[in-house]
């Protein structure tokens, strides 16, 4: 029926909403990532293992944040790139990310691991169509290394805070302890 269409449509797009509102809820502030307090040489290459492992896992959505715009950035001076780039976000967001329900093809039931490795495959390819394949690289590097650089500068011992510490920390009550 033509009434239900929309309904569904609308019911689709408040889920997406909710679940890009729910994984941008994991960002964390960037005052906390930034903050120069918490910034220390490593005493050693265990240390500095350590530091990356708990920073990615606790700043990753700040750290797929700041790769994405450092992508962008890249392509600016590629429009079409730039284009298919943003495409392929939409793509992979309402095909993998954003999708309550398997897909199904002629009544076959496509798995995760396939719609990944089709959507990965589709991607590679047309980046590479575009022409625009070393800005890409290069970029993601960079991306990865300015990742690198601060998870290996940024202390660990200020991040697993309880929720009061953390509320009281957001909304900018927090004293710093002098060192």
């Amino acid at each position: 029926s033509s009434n239900a269409s929309p309904v569904a449509d609308l019911d689709s797009i408040s889920r997406a909403k909710q679940r890009i509102k729910a994984g941008l809820a994991t960002r964390r502030p960037w005052r906390v990532m930034f903050d120069y307090h918490s910034v220390g040489l490593p005493r050693g290459v265990s240390v500095v293992f350590s530091r990356i492992k708990t920073n990615i896992v606790y700043f990753q959505t700040n750290y797929a944040i700041v790769i994405l715009i450092v992508l962008f950035l890249s392509l600016i001076k590629h429009p079409t790139s730039l284009i298919v780039f943003t495409v392929l976000i939409f793509v992979w967001v309402f095909l993998y990310f954003l999708r309550d329900e398997p897909i199904k093809v002629f009544r076959y039931q496509i798995d995760d691991r396939t719609i990944l490795g089709v959507l990965s495959v589709i991607t590679i390819v047309l980046l590479f169509l575009t022409g625009a394949t070393f800005n890409i690289v290069g970029a993601l590097l960079i991306g990865a290394v300015l990742v690198l650089i601060h998870a290996a500068f940024r202390t660990t011992e200020d991040l697993f805070l309880d929720e009061e510490a953390a509320t009281s920390e957001a909304s900018g009550l927090t004293s710093y302890p002098s060192s």
